[in-house]
């Protein structure tokens, strides 16, 4: 079969496969046409390619390694014409989807520059809308998409889609800027179009919409909308989408299923972490194997014994360099992801210690560990079983540290609403089988004590909670809180089964009286065994 004939079959299977959802097949379809285009030299159809990569990359939760693939795209395309377009929009998703709003917003303006029908202007347009809403500037995004909804082009029953979307958007926009009425009828009238036009999946989002705007005002209909675009969501195997739908049930927190839905919550996001994960290792295998047959060709008048050498060299090294990309993608991953669907918490101060540590363990122990796995790479002899599974077990460590990491910290209100923020989570500890007792908080001079000791105040009594729930199995803990000029005082005290005081060094306590001691402060336990335990913190104003 000529080479163009093959490339066109191959990429055409890709196409179908691709709206079968077949996404593994479909990249490694697009990889393979895309190595016989590139020798014929089709820069048109490498481009064209690059493009549908991406798209599945997205599919994936892969947003750097799509990125990756439209930067390799764009050189291709000497005149900017729909494909940049299409090539700096997706470029913006990606950049949404990370978090980094105003980078996406310059892609988006980019990809509206090389479109030259209004409807193909429109798409872009109205993405800005949406980021404009992430980033709560309601009045941008009502002003952009009016102008949108009033192009006549909307009424063509071909993108009667696109227009549900918009007005579910703008009716959302109007809720969030306080004009409610408004919003809750443009968020209806959207649903029900999507219903008219049988657009399951866009009625997902207006459902999310609508729970989120009864959260306040009836949490039994937030909790109703909510479960329906996650019984929609779990249909079409939209993942985000049913993580998102258990977010707003877990924060309404208005029946006895929130801890099911807690644990389904985390149950889900750990299992699509690993199905990304799992498709950026076939993808990168995808693509190493089509460049290394590309590379035994050209090499094929060295000497067998040293090309397969230098070729078994090559591939152990990419590996480990493939697998520590994708260890240190998978922590990105997890912040960013972790700070934006926690849509209530702040930015740390940059100044605090906690951070400080976790950029020195970083540094310091990551760092010097990946180091460590290269050289071991340069200096073993691969092939050799015993160094394989050597080589694994350090990966392994490195993964560990990795996700230890990740999971030390979580952000934490300072504001106006700390107060209830501590009550709040201190009573979440309470059950039927413990109870947890607060006293005094009040009392406390809130707003004269800085963020950094709030924050260690939280964390500290945190562990506590976690120390009682897990270790003490305390049936009653109570908690005071002791204002004086100088410092704030807190007693903890429970019933639970203590331990000897010479095992505190092996457990999660001494995490605490690192705290302390990083804002001067000062922590002490009393405890013994079946005689409860007590800890007194003094932390100076």
């Amino acid at each position: 079969m000529p080479v163009r004939k093959e490339a066109l079959a191959l990429r055409n299977k890709a196409i179908e496969n691709l709206k079968k959802q077949n996404y593994n097949t479909a990249f490694y379809q697009f990889n393979k046409s895309k190595k016989l285009y590139e020798v014929l030299k089709d820069s048109a159809n490498i481009g064209y390619i690059l493009i549908q990569t991406a798209c599945i990359q997205q599919v994936n939760g892969d947003y750097y390694g799509s990125k990756e693939t439209l930067t390799e795209a764009l050189p291709l395309f000497k005149k900017r014409n729909g494909y940049t377009a299409d090539i700096y929009n997706i470029m913006g998703i990606a950049d949404k989807e990370l978090g980094l709003y105003d980078d996406a917003i310059f892609y988006y303006k980019e990809s509206i520059k090389d479109y030259t029908d209004p409807i193909g202007k429109s798409a872009p347009m109205s993405n800005i809308g949406t980021v404009y809403i992430f980033q709560k500037k309601y009045d941008k995004t009502i002003a952009i998409l009016e102008s949108i909804l009033k192009n006549k082009l909307f009424y063509s029953k071909s993108i009667s889609f696109d227009k549900s979307r918009d007005l579910d958007n703008l009716g959302y926009a109007y809720f969030k800027k306080g004009v409610e009425e408004k919003g809750f009828r443009l968020m209806s009238e959207a649903l029900l179009k999507r219903k008219e036009n049988k657009d399951i999946y866009g009625s997902i989002e207006s459902y999310l919409h609508l729970a989120d705007y009864y959260s306040k005002k009836d949490p039994q209909k937030s909790d109703e909308h909510a479960m329906e675009a996650y019984k929609i969501a779990t249909r079409l195997n939209s993942v985000d989408e049913r993580l998102e739908a258990l977010q707003i049930l877990i924060s309404n927190d208005n029946t006895t299923k929130t801890p099911a839905y807690t644990q389904r919550y985390f149950t889900l996001n750990d299992s699509i972490i690993k199905v990304r994960n799992n498709f950026k290792n076939k993808s990168a295998k995808i693509k190493y194997d089509a460049k290394k047959e590309k590379d035994e060709n050209e090499k094929l008048r060295l000497e067998k014994a040293e090309n397969l050498l230098s070729l078994q060299k090559a591939k152990y090294q990419r590996i480990v360099f493939a697998i520590i990309f994708v260890f240190l993608v998978i922590l990105i991953t997890i912040l960013i992801r972790y700070f934006r669907n926690k849509n209530k918490a702040i930015k740390v101060k940059t100044s605090y210690e906690t951070e400080t540590r976790i950029a020195k363990k970083i540094h310091d122990e990551l760092a010097n560990d990946v180091y460590n796995v290269i050289a071991f790479t340069e200096s073993q002899p691969l092939a050799a079983e015993n160094t394989k599974e050597n080589l694994l077990q350090k990966l392994d460590d490195i993964y560990s540290r990795v996700r230890g990491i990740s999971k030390e910290n979580n952000s934490i209100e300072t504001g106006a609403d700390f107060t209830n923020n501590i009550k709040e989570m201190l009573s979440a500890y309470s059950t039927n089988e413990q109870n947890v007792l607060i006293s005094n908080i009040e009392s406390i001079e809130w707003e004269t004590i800085d963020d950094i000791k709030k924050i260690t105040i939280s964390r500290i009594l945190q562990e506590l909670m976690v120390n009682m729930k897990k270790h003490s199995k305390a049936s009653l803990a109570a908690i005071k809180f002791e204002n004086t000029p100088n410092a704030v005082l807190i007693n903890y005290t429970d019933n639970g089964k203590g331990c000897e005081t010479t095992n505190l060094a092996k457990s999660g306590l001494k995490n605490m009286e690192s705290r302390v001691q990083a804002v001067n402060g000062h922590i002490s336990f009393e405890t013994e065994i079946n005689k409860g335990f007590k800890a007194k913190i003094v932390l100076p104003k």
